[in-house]
């Protein structure tokens, strides 16, 4: 039998071979089955090949490397497509994906009184869990932590009474296939906002306390979230990002732990903070993807502009693991950082 045969055969029924690409999904469907969509062989756009299963909720289908590229998607019976980007397999490859297809819209659940035996106080932790969490239970998800929890999911707990609306963007990303499903454990800030957020010690605002606060992220609120929910808890897959001086907090944070976090963002982060010391004690090169912006209108542009500056000195590579955007016209609040959150968002966690 012929390869070209086999494609147009019993594609999904073939051994994982060297010479076959393999398409694993997996998504609990005893009854209605899953089928694969895609623009070469036996699959289309239009009609599905069915995909093999032995226990109804992990489905194979697999396809002769010479169709080379496939780009796919899965389908739930015969009309039910999933919900965001499509997949790209290159020939020879085998591949596990983790599919959703109910409604793009993810929940925020806070956990109340939140401790930390660093700073001896307690706040909120506003989570963020997306739209597959409670559909598909086989999936385990990336984390990013952000500083100033009760500005990212409601205007009622905002500062000024405006939000971030990180749900929402997300949930948008996720749904347009340009964005990979995360969770997002906002952290609230606390009276003590200026000291926690920032290293030691500004001439006028004082402030010192973030070694402690850095402390209370890494050593007390992932532990507890890597715990509590299915998250993706190496490296690779936790991020961090804030803004003002919770964008300085991030980057600090990031230099201090490269072996926790991967990916850092600092939207109008106050670079200016203590002399510029972020700027001028840099230190050496890291294995983690920053993300700078400021924007254009009494927002610190020309500082960020100097740590970018410093950082391409240190071997930091534009668009490769260091991204910089001015926001042209964009202010120093809530509102602006809404506006352009998707870009951050897009950069840390962009689709396959």
């Amino acid at each position: 039998m012929t390869l070209a045969r086999l494609a147009l055969g019993a594609a999904s029924l073939l051994p994982l071979a060297a010479d076959a690409t393999t398409v694993r999904v997996h998504y609990d469907s005893p009854k209605g089955g899953v089928a694969i969509r895609g623009d070469k062989g036996p699959m289309s756009w239009s009609k599905g090949a069915p995909a093999s299963s032995d226990d109804g909720k992990v489905w194979t289908y697999t396809w002769p490397d010479e169709l080379g590229e496939v780009v796919m998607k899965p389908a739930l019976g015969d009309d039910k497509v999933s919900i965001g980007g499509t997949y790209r397999l290159a020939a020879g490859s085998t591949r596990d994906i983790y599919p959703f297809f109910g409604a793009p819209f993810g929940k925020v659940k806070i956990i109340p009184d939140f401790a930390s035996p660093q700073l001896k106080n307690s706040r909120k932790l506003r989570i963020y869990l997306p739209p597959s969490y409670d559909e598909n239970r086989a999936k385990r998800y990336p984390v990013l932590y952000m500083h100033d929890g009760q500005n990212l999911f409601d205007a009622r707990t905002a500062a000024f009474g405006v939000e971030w609306g990180i749900d929402e963007t997300v949930n948008r990303l996720v749904a347009t296939g340009v964005m990979e499903e995360i969770i997002v454990v906002g952290i609230d800030n606390t009276p003590a906002r200026i000291d926690e957020y920032t290293p030691c010690c500004d001439p006028q605002y004082g402030g010192g306390q973030l070694d402690t606060y850095q402390r209370f992220v890494v050593d007390t609120v992932k532990p507890y979230v890597d715990g509590a929910l299915r998250t993706l808890p190496g490296k690779e897959s936790t991020a961090i990002m804030g803004s003002s001086l919770g964008g300085i907090a991030s980057v600090w944070i990031a230099q201090k732990n490269a072996a926790v976090f991967s990916k850092a963002a600092s939207v109008s982060g106050s670079f200016w903070w203590n002399r510029q010391e972020l700027v001028t004690a840099l230190p050496p090169r890291l294995p983690v993807k920053f993300y700078l912006d400021a924007g254009t209108v009494k927002d610190g542009l020309e500082e960020t502009i100097k740590m970018r500056d410093a950082m391409l000195k240190q071997g930091y590579r534009q668009d490769a693991d260091l991204f910089y955007h001015a926001a042209d016209g964009a202010t120093h609040n809530e509102k602006s950082w809404a506006a352009r959150v998707d870009k951050p968002l897009r950069w840390l966690f962009s689709w396959q």
